[in-house]
């Protein structure tokens, strides 16, 4: 059986996430916020194979589940529908469309907010550093030359390990950024969010990121 891909967003993030799953053979669960009715036909449309769900059926029937909704709607999101269940966040903080939120102003990384908020789920940090449309621009096979990478920030290995695969799936080099306060390097405004890198050049900048930290 295919692996189940549920999105949480039917923007344009959701939907070009989606369609690169699709074509990496992915079962595709879109979800928004409310009735699936309402978001049938742009599925239909933007992302033609995916299933227009609920955000609990999203949830609940797949392998890995991708925020890709606005930052500042995360703590609307239902815990309990997350328990145990390989969370990524796509996300990202933008005051000027979310708000200033001083809570994610001040921490550490906002996935570390989205985990707090989350708890019994296993919140990995990726695809938050590509644009939506390199996503279908820039994948290329397992073994490509230059293949472009992103990186994945995690506490839970096994998590971490299944978010790799995903990456790898979508046509990038997923390159291990260890536990999820590295996510902090992946955000807006840092070079590896506004950059292109292989997987050495990816490696270097993660390594620049974790000596800053400890100076």
């Amino acid at each position: 059986m295919s692996p189940t891909l549920g999105i949480l967003g039917a923007g344009r993030v959701g939907t070009a996430i989606a369609r690169q799953a699709l074509r990496a053979g992915y079962d595709v669960a879109i979800a928004a916020s409310g009735d699936p009715a309402a978001i049938e036909l742009i599925v239909e449309v933007m992302a033609p194979g995916a299933r227009a769900v609920t955000a609990a059926e999203a949830a609940r029937a797949s392998d890995l589940v991708v925020l890709a909704v606005p930052l500042n709607r995360y703590a609307t999101l239902d815990p309990g529908m997350f328990t145990g269940r390989v969370v990524v966040d796509a996300m990202n903080y933008w005051a000027e469309t979310d708000g200033h939120v001083p809570a994610l102003e001040a921490a550490r990384s906002s996935s570390e907010m989205v985990a707090g908020h989350l708890a019994g789920a296993r919140v990995v940090k990726t695809l938050n550093h590509i644009g939506y449309h390199d996503l279908e621009m820039d994948h290329a096979p397992a073994g490509a030359p230059a293949r472009r990478a992103l990186a994945v920030a995690g506490d839970d290995d096994a998590a971490r390990a299944r978010a790799m695969e995903l990456i790898d799936r979508l046509g990038f080099d997923a390159v291990d950024a260890g536990p999820l306060a590295a996510g902090a390097a992946l955000e807006p405004g840092t070079e590896i969010f506004t950059g292109w890198f292989d997987r050495p050049g990816l490696e270097e900048q993660l390594e620049l990121a974790r000596a800053a930290t400890v100076r």
